[in-house]
């Protein structure tokens, strides 16, 4: 992958950043399950297009809504370890001249059908647990060569105990662990007093590190540019839809999981509205993060996947922070480090976050923040979209 695509790919993931405004994020279960309640792909809501009104020679995904369909598509390549021209005819996805496209349509309905029928519409099997990130299954154990014998030897190493999900001293309550952290973080009147921030930093994409500024303003206003030979790369979301620019490109709305991860990343009072957002908690363990023991806490939400969120033992602090994006056939995971807190204005910060997906990864360094700016309502109007070329404006 050249720079320039790893910097666009990695800089277009921004919409799904974390908190980083917040710094932070927003009754009980006696367990939580992480499995999607769904053998089939969801249905659209009345009003959402589907993906058959949108798309051409939809076949198996009928009924799915359209913005769907191009995170399903990231779900099946990164689950077989491929890119698109896999399976499609490049400039004419629609073709089904390609053999691997009509036999990822029978593998989507045996992978529809052994959820429905086998655990009662739960999905329990997708795409990656056959593939693994390989375009054809492994079907035959392997031989006990010396790297065989490594691999079945690795999850039983003495170090990767620190990996397990069970504690051995009691747990504390999901109630204590998100008071701890409003603490840790400053209080919930030091949080609440937050009306907007600026940070100045960089992004290092793909090993190259350009200049991202970041403006954040109550309620629920947020916009990163990220300053590129080329023009600027625009993250934003004003409360009520999201849009991503990107130099010599038409805007992009955001839709779904990304649109969800904005509006959390929007919230300068997450830190205070975690108990509201979780419909369920629950502390499932323990998990040795870098130098950090931390504990789990996975957050179900109503209608949405659930976030996994993992809090150091010690000072309270969020060090890890999982979310998933809904597709028709499972879950897309976004995975954010969080590093280097500092005091910014009496609350505690990350000026450094990584973020990781199944296609790609950035780091955010901030060097500058200022608290309670005046930050004009200007900068959260959407574009109109430029005109179709060859017409007059």
């Amino acid at each position: 992958m050249s720079v320039k695509r790893a910097l666009i790919v990695g800089i277009m993931a921004l919409a799904a950043v974390v908190a980083v405004c917040g710094g932070v994020i927003r009754g009980a279960q006696a367990q939580l399950s992480l499995t999607p309640h769904a053998g089939a792909a969801p249905a659209a809501q009345s009003g959402e297009k589907t993906a058959e009104q949108q798309f051409k020679n939809i076949q198996v995904l009928k009924g799915v809504p359209a913005d769907q369909i191009f995170p399903t598509m990231q779900f099946i390549a990164a689950s077989l370890g491929v890119q698109c021209e896999f399976c499609h005819v490049s400039g004419e996805l629609e073709k089904d001249d390609k053999k691997p496209k009509q036999t990822a349509r029978k593998m989507m309905e045996m992978m529809i059908a052994i959820n429905a029928d086998d655990f009662d519409r739960h999905r329990e099997v997708t795409c990656y647990t056959c593939h693994r990130g390989n375009s054809k299954p492994v079907a035959i154990p392997p031989v006990m060569t010396e790297e065989a014998m490594a691999s079945m030897a690795a999850p039983h190493k003495p170090e990767d105990a620190n990996k397990t999900k069970s504690a051995t001293s009691p747990l504390p309550t999901a109630e204590q662990l998100l008071d701890k952290y409003v603490q840790a973080v400053g209080g919930a009147a030091a949080i609440d007093k937050v009306t907007s921030r600026v940070m100045k930093g960089t992004i290092d994409v793909g090993g190259k590190s350009l200049p991202i500024d970041i403006y954040c303003k109550d309620p629920e206003k947020r916009i990163s540019f990220t300053h590129m030979p080329e023009g600027e790369n625009i993250t934003a979301f004003n409360g009520r839809e999201g849009w991503l620019g990107v130099p010599g490109r038409p805007l992009r709305e955001m839709h779904g999981s990304d649109l969800d991860g904005a509006a959390l990343d929007a919230d300068l009072h997450l830190a205070t509205h975690l108990k509201q957002m979780f419909t369920g908690t629950n502390v499932v363990g323990t998990e040795k993060i870098g130098e950090h023991e931390t504990y789990e806490l996975v957050g179900q939400r109503d209608g949405r996947p659930p976030i996994q969120l993992y809090f150091d033992e010690h000072s309270g602090l969020l060090v890890r922070l999982v979310r998933f994006g809904e597709t028709a056939l499972g879950w897309l995971p976004t995975q954010i480090e969080y590093a280097d807190y500092r005091d910014a204005g009496g609350v505690k910060i990350p000026y450094q976050w990584t973020l990781a997906r199944t296609n790609g990864r950035f780091t955010i360094q901030i060097a500058e923040v200022k608290e309670n700016v005046p930050v004009d309502d200007a900068k959260f109007v959407k574009p109109a979209p430029e005109p179709p070329k060859g017409r007059a404006k």
